[in-house]
């Protein structure tokens, strides 16, 4: 199923969908961060998704983590909650979804780097190289309050 993020976008279509997700901001020991580069829109991006019944929304980033990358981690805090309604994702099965992610950092435990079903690559990025990737936006954000390390989670 493709995928297109609007973000104030006055052409965006209305949201139909308000689904609750999670990301995660996973470094390594050299500060690398974990992305992976979607196969519905081609942007790369922290792995996440939606929440599934049944879960918690900090066990929803965990698995997330573990499908998309591979990779175990663990939960060590909040980078943010991301509920910007300029934020407009449309799917292709007519799905227009208003964005609400919860953005968390993690420690890497363990597992193999991998691709999955829902991406084409998923590599450790340097901060530095960040800038030249395609990422969306509102990736950017949960980035750099990731990197600046923050004291308390962004709430907007």
């Amino acid at each position: 199923m493709a995928r297109i993020e609007h973000y104030d976008d006055p052409e965006a279509p209305e949201p139909n969908s308000l689904v609750p997700a999670a990301s995660a901001a996973v470094s390594n020991e050299n500060n690398d961060i974990l992305m992976q580069r979607r196969a519905d829109n081609d942007l790369w991006a922290l792995p996440g998704g939606t929440m599934d019944l049944g879960e918690s929304i900090g066990q929803t980033a965990v698995r997330e983590v573990r499908e998309e990358t591979g990779l175990d981690v663990e939960i060590d805090g909040i980078v943010g909650i991301y509920s910007d309604p300029r934020h407009i994702i449309e799917y292709s099965n007519g799905e227009v979804r208003q964005q609400l992610n919860i953005c968390f950092s993690a420690r890497l435990l363990g597992g193999t780097l991998r691709a999955s079903d829902e991406s084409t690559e998923v590599a450790w990025i340097t901060p530095q190289s960040l800038d030249e990737l395609r990422i969306h936006d509102t990736t950017r954000l949960r980035l750099r309050h990731f990197l600046e390390r923050r004291t308390s989670p962004y709430v907007g």
